[in-house]
């Protein structure tokens, strides 16, 4: 009696093998798709940040924070978010809303700094955003 005894997969163990692996990287893909975004989230705070130290000098050189000669960066650095300021002479708002790639972040679809340094956000989430 001659046996062969043959090696390797079945067909159907293949099959089973790469939808695990389907499985599994579909899982980490989406799983890490939402910490990209939610680590994007630093552009916008850091941007709302330098804002508002900019808006704190212009208030201690010119007295109020509306000065014409006051500026802020209307992008971040990244580009990921814009700026959107209102000021009068003794208070600012600053908001920073998603552009580009992360106007797809639905837990934060805004991020609030004003004058007294109190944060803020908008969206489903609105914890997570700072």
């Amino acid at each position: 009696m001659n046996l062969k005894l043959q090696s390797g997969f079945t067909l159907i163990e293949l099959v089973i093998a790469v939808a695990i692996v389907g499985i599994i990287a579909s899982l980490a893909l989406s799983y890490f798709g939402d910490n990209v975004i939610s680590a994007r989230r630093t552009d916008g705070r850091s941007v709302l940040l330098s804002n508002a130290t900019r808006l704190e000098k212009c208030k201690a050189t010119y007295g109020v924070y509306d000065n014409a000669a006051c500026t802020i960066d209307a992008t971040s650095s990244d580009g990921y978010y814009t700026v959107a300021v209102v000021s009068d002479a003794t208070t600012f708002t600053l908001t920073a809303s998603p552009a580009g790639a992360q106007t797809s972040d639905a837990d934060c679809t805004s991020i609030i700094l004003d004058n007294l340094g109190q944060q803020t956000g908008t969206g489903a989430d609105s914890v997570e955003c700072w």
